[in-house]
């Protein structure tokens, strides 16, 4: 890997036409946090803040080529998968990680957007198990998605041990389960490693304007880890980030809108 002075960072999803999340939001992310931001796309959405209207998936091998030579010549400190939407690309996209030996990769299940619109078709989900867990150091469902990968219910904190525990059972090293559809005065996410759980918990903040939480966190925790934090550093590093952006949201469009990447910039 080539000598940086700045950790390099890439994003393998799709794009948002609205800018508020996937690729837009992840390098607005990566911008914001001090690292180079890089991008592999693997889908092209038209959607703004209502929902999604249009979803046109790039050819898997080129997917792949994207990733292959952002490597190959940059270089990569970390990673971040989001919408990946088909089997195929699922299978390229995980083929090409493995290749290039890109250890710190933060999994992001993106399965459907915040209208409520499918981002993963029903193929690629156990594809997703079978493939891209295995490789991840990080997986960051929220809860519908954990329900789904865990094949548990999941209606308050009780469940959330065995729910982590399932997922952490497909591969990957660590599972940050958000709690965000959970009950309560604080949001509080779950940090498990396999032995123990540890939370991490902000208020709940009172505002539609959420468009691209799940992809900025995930993008923050990736960036993070690139500038060398570990584990639970980077996840409470990218959860009070994330919460500022939430807090310094703005109202765009008629739907959900977008957060505030730049509410601060770290030196």
């Amino acid at each position: 890997m080539p000598d940086t002075a700045i950790p390099c960072v890439l994003t393998i999803a799709g794009s948002d036409s609205g800018g508020g999340a996937g690729i837009q939001a992840d390098l607005k992310t990566f911008t914001a946090l001090r690292v180079f931001g890089m991008a592999a796309i693997t889908s092209v959405t038209a959607q703004n803040t209502v929902g999604v209207t249009g979803v046109h998936d790039l050819p898997p091998e080129f997917v792949a080529e994207q990733i292959d030579d952002v490597a190959r010549d940059i270089g990569v400190d970390a990673a971040k998968t989001g919408m990946l939407s088909s089997a195929a690309i699922v299978e390229a996209v995980a083929d090409s990680v493995a290749r290039n030996s890109i250890t710190r990769l933060v999994v992001d299940p993106v399965m459907v957007a915040k209208s409520g619109d499918p981002l993963l078709q029903e193929s690629a989900r156990q594809a997703m198990r079978k493939r891209i867990l295995p490789l991840a150091w990080l997986v960051t469902p929220n809860v519908p998605e954990a329900e789904v990968l865990a094949g548990v219910r999941i209606t308050g904190p009780q469940q959330v041990e065995q729910a982590a525990r399932n997922i952490h059972r497909l591969g990957a090293r660590y599972v940050l389960l958000k709690g965000g559809h959970m009950e309560g005065e604080n949001a509080v996410d779950y940090l498990y490693d396999g032995q123990t759980i540890q939370t991490f918990s902000a208020p709940r903040i009172a505002t539609r304007n959420t468009h691209g939480t799940g992809c900025t966190y995930s993008a923050a925790i990736a960036a993070y880890l690139a500038r060398g934090c570990a584990i639970g550093e980077a996840v409470q590093r990218a959860k009070a980030y994330l919460t500022g952006a939430i807090q310094h949201s703005f109202p765009l469009g008629a739907g959900h809108g977008p957060l505030n990447h730049f509410w601060r910039t770290d030196a």
